[in-house]
């Protein structure tokens, strides 16, 4: 029998079909917690056919531990950085993904994170539940110019609703939609440095690499406008954080707004926790019933079709 080591928490605690499909398909499913560390993970290998993973550490030591039974990596979401995705295809693994299944989940927790800070609603809604009737002023989003930082899937979920909130959108991406820039009203942004300067909110949808590490830093902060709003719905790696913890205390931006962390889960004492214009949420930004039943389901078609010596329904490497 196949072992199949399955470690998305939001893949096992939402009811759905994707359940039965993965029970009917006779594997024997080794359960864990992720996101789980390179150590864990050396730990759990060897003995595995398959990983129905999301954010867990697969380096290139975990994969050689692994192999020679590891048929396939299905990753439960799209973000591939916690993968060694050249490793796995020198080693012959294939690595599949789930594109298209969350970016309007995503687009919509987004938006939830913009109000919660235009509209102080935490802080409010703290107020009231300890007793005190204290009734802040916020701000409207209509008028507002928002900066995307790229235009993929997600990011042009993102405009679509700006658009229907009366903001301004500007964007920057290398792979330019030109269509769809077009048809709404989508400014192109020549640089990053132009999103951080002109925009009132500036909301990061690109993916993490070497290019993007750390691409909110000090430099690019002191561009933003001293009421500028931060949200991030991608990865924690794209901030220094230390330098958005400055500002933040010393009120050079007027709030972040996060679905991610540079540490998952993170430490009691992580640095944002002390910034009272933050907004943490724990990435859930692609945890809806809705959308976790498509993930999942396009993540179990992946992991049988390859198993099965069949083609997935998207792969992010191509094995010789």
């Amino acid at each position: 029998m196949e072992r199949i080591l399955l470690t998305t928490t939001s893949f096992q605690d939402t009811p759905g079909p994707h359940h039965d499909r993965l029970k009917e398909a006779g594997y024997e499913i080794v359960r864990e917690r992720g996101p789980l560390p390179e150590s864990r993970m050396l730990e759990l290998v060897g003995d595995v056919d398959a990983f129905l993973c999301g954010d867990d550490a697969i380096t290139r030591k975990v994969l050689e531990k692994a192999l020679p039974r590891l048929k396939v990596i299905s990753k439960y979401g799209i973000g591939l950085d916690k993968i060694d995705v050249n490793a796995a295809t020198e080693l012959k693994v294939p690595v599949t993904f789930c594109p298209g299944v969350n970016h309007t989940t995503v687009a919509e927790h987004t938006f939830g994170l913009l109000l919660a800070i235009y509209r102080q609603i935490v802080t409010e809604c703290n107020h009231v539940k300890a007793g005190r009737w204290k009734r802040l002023t916020g701000h409207e989003l209509m008028g507002k110019t928002i900066g995307i930082v790229g235009l993929g899937r997600i990011g042009r979920e993102v405009a679509l609703r700006a658009r229907v909130f009366g903001m301004k959108v500007i964007a920057h991406d290398v792979y330019w939609d030109e269509a769809f820039a077009a048809d709404n009203q989508v400014e192109r942004a020549g640089s990053f440095d132009e999103i951080f300067s002109a925009a009132d909110v500036v909301s990061l949808h690109t993916n993490l690499n070497d290019q993007t590490r750390g691409m909110v830093n000090a430099d690019s902060i002191a561009l933003m406008k001293p009421h500028a709003v931060l949200l991030n719905c991608a990865r924690g790696e794209l901030v220094d954080t230390s330098a958005l913890v400055a500002a933040l205390k010393e009120n050079r931006i007027a709030g972040y707004g996060t679905d991610v962390l540079d540490q998952e889960p993170p430490p009691s004492d992580h640095p944002l926790f002390a910034c009272e214009n933050a907004v943490i949420t724990p990435h859930i930004g692609s945890r809806t019933y809705e959308s976790v039943v498509r993930q999942a389901g396009m993540a179990v078609d992946n992991l049988i079709a390859v198993l099965r010596g069949e083609t997935p329904r998207a792969q992010a490497n191509k094995i010789d």
